[in-house]
């Protein structure tokens, strides 16, 4: 399974593009919604059935490898300018771009307000950590050796960044990704003429970019093949964006079968990750925004006339002053984190549950301890076992396991409730609340 199926995506989305363009009606949307999930269905059972991924990987690994073995003695090179405030300074920024970062501040973005920026913030983060971990785990190409060079990982999400496969750099493809569309979003908002400011805009975009990919080679997280290719495929991915952000929002708000399509494109997505050489956490980054990206469309759809059209009170106005913010914030993360604690809580048992109804073999690598033992025991399954597992997992023809990990569904759905929390039950309770 493979992930070269972008192509083929963006084929498909600009042909989606013109249906929802001319307003047709609910035939047409049900045609385009079931072609889709069909097309991609079908390109997971080709891709797997031709072994595109394994092809890809010995096409491009080598030249990429090749390319970080060389590039040893320019991290060398830079990393002889080691200085401690260096190292805080480029940490810093790392984790300033990453994925939790955004996570975190994405909610607060909300609740200020400005609702498209955060929707479609939330939205190309999921679409740039899908891409760019699918393309990772491709080709499975490995990062800079250490030793030689110093990797600093200053905090735990850095150590299992590290545990990732290379290319393409992570941060810079997000930095460019987010920060290009924030200029943008800001630009376009304020109605800017000013052709000076503008380029004062762009120029701090390029340092951020710049520092960001300069940082990751410092510490000795990528090579420059790594940060070259997170520049382009950000470059082209923010291009991308930029023609299709409108519509989509107007999908996501006023749009049918939204919450039906989108539910079953983010598990057809799951099934479409590709395989690595060896296991890595990119697929659980990758579950995660799949469930936020779900949760969020899930709750923006529902109360979008309520809470997140334009005209909501924004932050610094009579209407939401900095104390009543204060006060969202102390009411929404804690609600938040406790909707995702509940979440886990209930999905550990609800699915095991579900899938032995469906006669849908399963296993958890640490969510659930009978489960984990099970899947770490020595005696095999037994052929008629597996030919009793039931009509639903052999309509998974495009999958090789003989059992599924319940972690992956666990996780999905504890950041879809999360991020539903955000966008639906946080803003009623702040409505109850008059904040």
């Amino acid at each position: 399974m493979c992930n070269l199926y972008i192509s083929y995506q963006t084929s498909v989305i600009m042909v989606l593009l013109q249906f929802l363009k001319r307003g047709k009606g609910m035939e047409s949307i049900a045609v385009w919604q079931t072609g889709t999930l069909c097309g991609l269905i079908s390109w997971i059972a080709i891709a797997s059935y031709l072994n595109v991924t394994q092809k890809l990987r010995s096409l491009i690994q080598p030249w990429v490898t090749h390319h970080v073995l060389t590039g040893t003695p320019f991290i060398i090179q830079i990393q002889n300018y080691q200085h401690g405030l260096l190292d805080a300074l480029f940490s810093g920024l790392s984790c300033v771009v990453s994925v939790p970062f955004y996570t975190a501040f994405l909610p607060l973005l909300f609740w200020t307000g400005h609702g498209k920026l955060a929707r479609q913030m939330t939205l190309l983060m999921a679409f740039c950590d899908y891409l760019g971990n699918c393309i990772k785990d491709v080709v499975s190409a490995p990062r800079p050796s250490c030793p030689p060079i110093r990797r600093v990982t200053a905090t735990k999400d850095e150590e299992e960044n590290a545990m990732e496969y290379g290319f393409p750099s992570s941060h810079t493809l997000n930095t460019v990704c987010l920060s290009g569309y924030l200029l943008h979003y800001v630009l376009s908002y304020s109605q800017l003429e000013d052709g000076p400011l503008k380029l004062v805009g762009v120029f701090l975009v390029c340092l951020l970019v710049g520092l960001i990919g300069f940082g990751r080679i410092y510490l000795g997280m990528h090579s420059l093949i790594d940060i070259i290719g997170g520049l382009a495929l950000g470059l082209v991915i923010l291009s991308f964006w930029l023609t299709i952000h409108e519509y989509i929002d107007n999908f996501i708000v006023s749009g049918q079968n939204v919450t039906t399509f989108w539910s079953a494109l983010s598990v057809v997505l799951l099934f479409a990750y590709p395989t690595p050489e060896f296991p890595t956490p990119s697929f659980e980054f990758h579950t995660a925004f799949n469930g936020v990206a779900l949760g969020i469309v899930t709750g923006v759809q529902q109360t979008f006339h309520q809470f997140h059209h334009e005209g909501v009170p924004r932050i610094f106005t009579p209407q939401l002053s900095t104390p009543s913010f204060l006060g969202r914030m102390l009411v929404g993360i804690p609600t938040i984190l406790l909707v995702k604690f509940c979440s886990k809580v209930l999905a550990k048992w609800i699915l095991p549950i579900v899938s032995n109804t469906l006669g849908i073999p399963i296993r958890s690598t640490t969510y659930i301890p009978a489960l984990t033992k099970a899947s770490n025991g020595t005696k095999p399954k037994k052929p008629e076992e597996l030919k009793q597992a039931g009509t639903l997992q052999r309509l998974f023809f495009f999958s090789n396991q003989d059992t599924f990990d319940v972690d992956t569904g666990i996780r999905f759905l504890q950041y879809a409730g999360l991020a539903w929390s955000v966008v639906d039950l946080v803003p009623t309770l702040f409505t109850n609340l008059s904040l």
